[in-house]
């Protein structure tokens, strides 16, 4: 027969191999605390089993109720007490899932008060007002919980009767006007529901728990449940239990109490405690909930009620048992302690990185263990400036949170300004309608971006990211005008030069100067990440086009660089002319001369990106976006433009028209452009090899740059670049007499490059996935216009998480399973990376894992993000590894 009761009491208890599942956590989790014999108030837990059968029917069937009153028994004899009788039993009820969940009942006390008990209980104590006090609040919460009436009637019918009576307090003190206030409570409830509350303690107990069975159907839970995942029948169990009066004198009181001292991580009693007594003056003081730390000093542990000592004994067994910082809350009632609930400790990323390594340095848990425990995405906390949230905060409203950290600073509206405030000391924060290239030199001196359009993937999230400055994009709800300087925030208006705040985490935007907590990186954090590299398979290289962004990713245990987009690098003031006068040329000899005065620029470039790698790879991805990017767009800017070339504005107005496209992002860009105009791939090569033999002469060491061709889709694109590339290359090897190792690679950001994979791989090196061009080409989606509606996908459940933010597996992810098995079939040890911004997220990261992806590349700021989710994968993937059968024979 299916075990429907489970009974516990300290040194004993019933427990099931899955705990949580039957008993809910709260019943499991005092089920854990009796059996290691630690003092927990004795009771017993209704099983999800019982719930199952009490929901299949009307009313609770005859054998549950049977076991109830069983189990009431036992509790009888364990305490000493009769549930209606002359020592009276009283209970609290708590309701749990295997999960923490909303919707469910809220605990309900001293079930088992009726008119007889009270006065029982009040004789006993020695305490009138503490008696009908308790019995009050239980018919207030009984009455909630079983007829759902609103606790708010409750304290009308006592304000009415304090009017009535004269009470001398703010409640009655003689048995009278207790009686009296009772009885009205009694009759508004029947007069209410239309039936009398139980005065009989075990039906009390019958319609309480079946009251709480019902709370698993409440529309609060049940979306949660679908929003989780969480099976209709996993059921919800309730746990009955003896009461503690913690509230009713010096001897009383309610805490919470840590293994740790979260702060440095030394194991140490910490934690608070709130003494119970009405009158606080009776306990040394003025009534504040008390530090445990200053209480376990030998002066001061007369003020704690209980035996502290014991206390600290208690948590130390149970963070040796769990292996982890623990948190427990517990109760004392007439001096006797006892625990409620415990559970792993709360802590910021901080604390949770300082107190897993010191574990470790304890023996506790070893060096997997610790990288399993602290969640990746909260090392943002770490790397990155948060804001310091008080009350006087005036919160503008909620954009996308497209890249982390917090900023504050003066708002300006274009590039130019950013670079006239930043050049008078002024921090900035640049808001834009949207993001294009040349606003690029603006972004690298603001301290943070706002945008009304976009999403997580936009111009403005990618460089922002790349760049380590925060950003929120998709602000719909701001408007900028720039005739008047201003920008409308609901119905706030803001002027350039007006302060404000964001915080690239949340999204969030806050009108003034917000003051900001730095970041912190301790000897803990780079333990901690010594950890996680032993254990990856996966290697970590970041995006990065500038000095400082690969000094900022190598300080962050970046192992090369996995993508640098070398459209980024023409975009300052000097180099974007030049670049449009090779776009705007006629003919090639045109072009070739514009391009002859970008090659020192892009060969400076490289030299510096090779030298601060210092041998680590460097894969360089020649030009990708359409030319019509780099042109200018406002009327001011092509004014500019053509007196500063030299060119009729008409022509040039012709020439910007001539280039246009309907649909840039799938037209002539990436390889495309190479075929098209190959002298551009000549000049880059150029650079790149000459870029290799300069930095290499330097080191003393040979440097093996990586090529990458974007946008590939066939193999004889491929060819045809990689020929001229190949041509350069022995051509810079014959000029410099020095021989250069390099290696060219294709992207697989188009579904018929995946597909064709296993043929690209007969003439490519290396492959890199870029997943944000390959997500937009599988399900015809622009990112930059995603944020309009993918967000309503998410909250209607039908996308689970933006695919540009996590890696759809069963579309996407099934094309780089295929990429990855076809062209390592035609080349088993060809390198796989992924370069896309998926290769900083950590859900991604597992998945790459799974299909064996050799290295991610992800923005510098999110490359500790990386490492650690890598050496989680592989630690999950090497355990699932072990545990499967092996075959036999």
């Amino acid at each position: 027969m299916t075990k429907r009761i489970f009974t516990f009491r300290r040194g004993a208890a019933d427990r099931t191999a899955d705990a949580a599942e039957a008993l809910g956590l709260k019943g499991a989790n005092l089920a854990l605390l009796a059996a290691l014999d630690l003092p927990v108030p004795p009771g017993f837990t209704v099983s999800t089993s019982a719930w199952r059968q009490v929901s299949a029917q009307s009313d609770m069937p005859a054998e549950v109720r049977a076991e109830i009153s069983a189990a009431i028994k036992w509790l009888e004899e364990v305490t000493g007490r009769q549930f209606d009788g002359d020592c009276p039993l009283l209970l609290a009820i708590r309701t749990s899932a295997r999960v923490p969940m909303p919707g469910l009942a809220e605990t309900v006390l001293d079930l088992g008060l009726n008119d007889r008990t009270v006065e029982r209980v009040a004789a006993e104590l020695g305490d009138l007002s503490f008696a009908f006090r308790s019995y009050g609040r239980f018919i207030e919460a009984f009455s909630a919980l079983v007829y759902n009436v609103d606790p708010a009637d409750f304290e009308e019918i006592a304000d009415d009767e304090r009017q009535l009576r004269n009470w001398t307090g703010d409640e009655p003190r003689t048995l009278e006007e207790w009686r009296s206030l009772i009885a009205r409570y009694l009759a508004f409830v029947e007069d209410e529901v239309g039936e009398a509350l139980p005065q009989t303690p075990l039906e009390q107990l019958y319609r309480a728990i079946e009251a709480c069975f019902a709370t698993w159907r409440r529309p609060v839970a049940r979306t949660f449940r679908l929003a989780h995942g969480i099976p209709e029948n996993a059921g919800v169990a309730v746990t009955v239990h003896a009461m503690v009066f913690n509230e009713r004198d010096e001897k009383s009181g309610t805490g919470r109490a840590i293994s740790r001292d979260l702060s440095t991580g030394q194991p140490r009693l910490t934690g608070e405690f709130t003494p119970g007594a009405r009158d606080r003056s009776q306990i040394g003081g003025d009534g504040k909930v008390l530090d445990l730390r200053a209480l376990a000093h030998p002066d001061q542990r007369s003020l704690f009620p209980g035996d502290i000592e014991a206390l600290a004994d208690h948590v130390r067994r149970l963070e040796a048992h769990v292996g982890d910082a623990v948190e427990v809350t517990f109760m004392v009632g007439d001096s006797e302690l006892v625990l409620l609930q415990s559970g792993v400790a709360k802590r910021t990323a901080p604390e949770a990185v300082r107190v897993a390594v010191r574990l470790v340095g304890e023996g506790l848990i070893d060096e997997e263990e610790a990288v399993l425990r602290i969640d990746p995405a909260s090392l943002e906390q770490l790397l990155h400036p948060t804001i310091e949230h008080t009350d006087d905060l005036l919160p503008l409203g909620k954009g996308m949170p497209a890249a982390p950290g917090a900023a504050t600073g003066e708002i300006v509206f274009s590039a130019e300004a950013a670079q006239a405030y930043a050049a008078e000391g002024r921090p900035v924060i640049l808001v834009r309608t949207e993001t294009f290239p040349e606003d690029i030199h603006g972004m690298h001196v603001a301290d943070g971006v706002v945008t009304i359009r976009g999403g997580t993937t936009s111009h403005a999230a990618v460089v922002a990211r790349g760049i380590g400055k925060p950003c929120v994009t998709g602000a719909g709800w701001l408007r900028i005008n720039r005739a008047e300087g201003a920008l409308y925030a609901s119905e706030r208006v803001l002027r350039e030069g007006d302060w404000i705040t964001i915080d690239g985490s949340t999204g969030e935007i806050i009108q003034g100067r917000a003051s900001l907590r730095p970041p912190g990186l301790s000897g803990d954090f780079a333990s901690l990440m010594d950890f996680a590299d032993a254990a990856r398979r996966m290697r970590v290289r970041t995006n990065a086009e500038t000095p400082s962004e690969a000094r900022a990713a190598r300080a962050f245990g970046a192992e090369g660089i996995g993508l640098c987009r070398t459209e980024h690098m023409f975009f300052d003031g000097n180099r974007i002319q030049v670049m449009r006068e090779m776009i705007l040329a006629t003919d090639e000899a045109g072009r070739r001369a514009a391009l002859d005065r970008l090659l020192p620029m892009q060969r400076s470039d490289f030299v510096e990106l090779f030298e601060i790698m210092a041998g680590q790879p460097v894969t360089i991805r020649l030009l990708d976006p359409p030319l019509h990017e780099f042109l200018p767009k406002g009327e001011g800017e092509i004014e500019d433009t053509a007196r500063q070339l030299g060119i009729d504005r008409a022509v040039l107005c012709q020439r910007i028209i001539a280039l246009k496209e309907m649909n840039p992002m799938l037209g002539h860009r990436g390889v495309r452009l190479a075929i098209s105009y190959p002298e551009i791939v000549e000049t880059q090569a150029r650079a790149i090899f000459e870029a290799a033999i300069e930095a290499g002469a330097r080191a003393g060491a040979a440097v093996v740059p990586e090529i990458l061709l974007p946008l590939v889709s066939l193999r004889k694109e491929v060819d045809f670049v990689r020929k001229r590339i190949d041509q350069v290359a022995a051509t810079v090897m014959a000029e410099r007499g020095w021989k250069v190792d390099y290696l060219v690679g294709t992207m697989i950001e188009l579904p018929r490059a995946a597909v064709q994979a296993d043929t690209l791989a007969e003439a490519a090196d290396f492959m890199s996935v870029g997943t944000n061009d390959l997500t937009q080409t599988v399900f015809g989606i622009s990112r930059d216009d995603s944020a309009n509606f993918l967000a309503t996908y998410e909250r209607q459940g039908i996308l689970g998480r933006d695919p540009f933010q996590s890696v759809d597996v069963e579309g996407v992810g099934e094309l780089i399973a295929l990429a990855v098995e076809k062209a390592r079939r035609t080349r088993p040890s060809i390198a796989m990376g992924v370069c896309g911004e998926q290769g900083g997220d950590p859900a991604s990261i597992d998945f790459f894992e799974r299909v064996g992806i050799d290295y991610v590349s992800c923005s510098p700021f999110r490359v500790p993000i990386a490492r650690l989710a890598a050496a989680q994968s592989a630690i999950r993937a090497a355990r699932l590894a072990q545990s499967r059968p092996r075959p036999r024979g």
